[in-house]
């Protein structure tokens, strides 16, 4: 049983550390560029990055490969109330990567619900000094179609 409680209790510290890391790297993001897109009441925020910038434990609690060459694609769609404030939503998200040579990777996302956020998390292998391509498609709305988000980013092996 004492080894059911430490178990809960680490899955409870990591889920907290992995809400603070996403948030953290949003921020640091959001304040190179604005990595949002808007559609209707909807918020789309998305950012991609090496999966070695995640601690250890959190990987481990999250079943997420830290990697040299391994990138993450964090998504979470936000809808605005009446009141001006925003929630998360769930949301259809699929998605693919190419390099520059056209070599496609089809991104598989996983869904982390946390107290008061909703995040999908699909990984990437890339090389040094690589320019990848990313086409997504996003459906918070089963009755509407998904909204396309397309961007461009270079990584490097840090």
């Amino acid at each position: 049983m004492q080894a059911l409680i430490r178990y809960t209790q680490r899955i409870k510290h990591a889920s907290a550390a992995l809400i603070m890391m996403l948030s953290l790297l949003s921020a640091a993001f959001s304040a190179n560029a604005e990595q949002m897109v808007a559609h209707g009441d909807y918020r789309i925020h998305y950012n991609a990055f090496n999966s070695s910038f995640i601690a250890p434990d959190v990987a481990a609690a999250y079943g997420i490969q830290r990697s040299k060459t391994k990138g993450l694609l964090n998504i979470s769609v936000l809808q605005e109330q009446a009141d001006g404030s925003t929630k998360p939503v769930s949301a259809v998200v699929q998605g693919d990567v190419t390099n520059l040579i056209s070599q496609k990777q089809t991104l598989n996302f996983t869904a982390i619900k946390e107290t008061g956020a909703l995040y999908y998390i699909g990984e990437f292998g890339f090389t040094d000094d690589q320019v990848l391509r990313f086409n997504l498609q996003v459906q918070p709305d089963p009755n509407l179609p998904a909204y396309r988000i397309d961007f461009e980013q270079r990584f490097y092996i840090d």
